[in-house]
């Protein structure tokens, strides 16, 4: 089965006036994707824009794929417009997803945000071995909060201003629960994704804490298949082989005398370990 195929939509419902859920039908077999994985969608009907956008999975149905999205440029306001019926070209699933909780280790999935339409299909997939925690600015920024409610997760739900669940960052949410909890800190992996401070105070608290775990990164991508290195992050490696070219077999980037590479979020990721990340 190819990755590129053309697909129907069936809805692009509004769920505020800011984020809309797109539900589309494959007209051809597809690859199922993993949880974590992304979709470059055409979002015109013209060569304006040129480029697919790259959009997270929010869930497969037995009817299709739903994404969730936010409108925040030319492209995605465009896809606002698209209306059912019409017809569109779709690359994916791409990217790595999240890897499997080790036998022994509780989940603990931090979403923020749109970083909810990332962390969903893990967590319906996690059942209810996973601590879900979710968290905006307010109500009106909490999206599909029916959905996650129905899943046999742990849950939180916390907003900024307290509008909605209790009050507080997620980040806050996340230390409270480390502290009250009984088991030991470095039996959680931790998984997450959301706006990139979030990430970065995550980082701060799972090193505190002696916790391992893996983000999803956000980059503008131009292709989607690791062509282009245009979504290229800066990443901290161990043991660093200078001879190794850039972008060499096996994921490793360009080595620097520092130690760092640079991997690509289409290719290498959008999922890396949270300690290899280089924020600044």
């Amino acid at each position: 089965m190819s990755r590129y195929f053309k697909a129907k939509i069936i809805n692009n419902l509004p769920l505020n006036n800011k984020n809309s859920l797109l539900s589309i039908e494959p007209l051809e077999s597809i690859i199922n994707p993993d949880p974590g994985q992304f979709y470059m969608l055409e979002v015109g009907n013209s060569y304006d824009p040129l480029l697919k956008r790259p959009f997270s999975y929010f869930r497969k149905t037995s009817d299709g794929i739903q994404f969730l999205y936010a409108v925040r440029g030319k492209g995605t306001s465009l896809m606002k417009d698209c209306k059912p019926g019409r017809i569109i070209n779709i690359i994916g699933p791409l990217g790595i997803g999240y890897p499997k909780p080790q036998k022994g280790f509780t989940p603990l999935l931090v979403a923020g945000g749109t970083g909810i339409a990332s962390i969903f299909p893990f967590a319906e997939k996690l059942g209810e071995k996973a601590y879900v925690f979710y968290g905006a600015r307010c109500k009106d920024e909490l999206l599909m909060l029916n959905e996650i409610k129905s899943l046999e997760n742990k849950l939180f739900i916390y907003t900024d201003d307290g509008s909605d669940g209790r009050k507080g960052t997620i980040t806050y949410a996340l230390n409270e629960f480390l502290i009250h909890n009984s088991l030991p800190t470095y039996h959680y992996l931790l998984y997450a994704c959301g706006p990139r401070p979030m990430l970065e105070a995550l980082l701060q608290i799972a090193n505190d804490n002696c916790i391992k775990g893996f983000v999803s990164l956000e980059e503008n991508m131009a292709c989607g298949l690791g062509a282009c290195m245009g979504c290229a992050v800066k990443v901290r490696i161990q043991n660093s082989n200078p001879s190794l070219p850039p972008f060499s077999k096996g994921g490793r980037g360009g080595i620097t005398k520092s130690g760092f590479v640079y991997k690509r979020v289409c290719k290498e990721g959008p999922v890396f370990p949270i300690e290899e990340i280089v924020w600044i």
